[in-house]
């Protein structure tokens, strides 16, 4: 019996298939980044949605090998504000210790989770953008608002997929 019926037919030397691009002259195309996400930030504020949100975070870049930043945003204190200006200030940053104490303690044993925990200032929505900008974050994953009048004034999450910049995940 003769194989070379049941072979594919070979193609005519110097035939080169349609957007066929020698490696040489491919290898002068700049690809951005690499396969998967280099940088996941989330935002977290204590609540249960921001813990559930950066838990899903952490899969993410366990899975993906990316760098996971936690990003806890303190508000602005204003002159305006005065005395209660400065106890603001004060307990933003004692939040932003007692989160860190805790995501510290949590992720004890875990080392196959590179992380970092960073700190802004100003409303959480550009908080999380200055530091998104700045990493040049490859996603975002944030918690559903919790709070009602959000579904009226749109949340931080709506806010950020409305930008368009990053792929965002919201967890419930």
């Amino acid at each position: 019996m003769d194989e070379s019926a049941d072979a594919p037919e070979s193609e005519p030397a110097g035939f080169e298939p349609a957007g066929f691009e020698p490696a040489a002259a491919a290898s002068h195309v700049f690809e951005y980044g690499v396969d998967g996400p280099k940088v996941i930030l989330t935002g977290i504020d204590g609540s249960d949605s921001a813990w559930r949100a950066a838990a899903y975070a952490a899969g993410l870049s366990r899975r993906q090998g990316s760098l996971l930043v936690l990003v806890y945003v303190q508000p602005l204190a204003t002159a305006a504000w005065g005395q209660a200006g400065i106890s603001l200030v004060e307990t933003g940053k004692e939040i932003a210790d007692e989160l860190l104490a805790y995501i510290q303690k949590s992720s004890e044993g875990r080392e196959a989770i590179r992380w970092e925990f960073r700190t802004a200032t100003g409303d959480p929505y550009n908080g999380l953008v200055a530091v998104a900008d700045e990493l040049r974050a490859d996603a975002i994953v944030v918690g559903a608002s919790e709070h009602a009048g959000h579904r009226m004034f749109g949340s931080v999450a709506v806010r950020l997929v409305k930008a368009g910049r990053w792929p965002v995940t919201v967890v419930p």
